[in-house]
This record gives structure tokens, sequence and C-alpha cells, in this order.
């Protein structure tokens, strides 16, 4: 599986972008998980956030949701993190 987290707005403005794939992962069934659960939550048009909050575009294996700080669920906010932190 590919994930891929594209964060955007903030106080800068900087976009930020990480893949990770799920292959030969030893965690790769919690990231399973995961990704189903944010694909049955998440919108698929951005929500409204708050000035200057992050805004999260992640792409699961071609299909996209959106979401924007402060309301991350608690697996979009684990997606979120791991991607960003561990992928390339």
């Amino acid at each position: 599986m590919r994930i891929q987290v594209i964060r955007s707005g903030g106080f800068a403005g900087i976009e930020r972008r990480a893949v990770l794939d799920t292959a030969g992962r030893p965690d790769a069934f919690r990231l399973h998980a995961l990704a189903r659960d944010v694909l049955a939550a998440g919108p698929a048009s951005p929500p409204q956030g708050v000035p200057d909050g992050f805004r999260y575009e992640i792409t699961i294996d071609g299909r996209t949701v959106h979401c924007a700080d402060p309301r991350l669920s608690e697996e979009q906010r684990e997606l979120v993190q791991l991607v960003l932190k561990e992928g390339a």
C-alpha cells in the first residue's frame, strides 16, 4: 500500500510532502487499519479549517481524502504523523 500525505497551510504556508510504502514493514497491519479508517471517515473535498492551521491531503492507493486542523480524528493524526516522520 502506498500512502502519500501533503501538508499545507500553517503560519508560514510551507508545503510538506511524504510518501510511505507499507510493503515489508513490520507495522504494515496497523498502517492498513489506519488507512482503512481514514478513507472511511475522510471527506473527498477539503474541509473548512482555521486560519494558520494545517490542511492535509491523504492519498492511499490512488484514493484521496482531506482533513484539517484542529478537527483530525485520532486515526488521521496518527497516520499523518507516521507518514511525515518516516516517509520519503
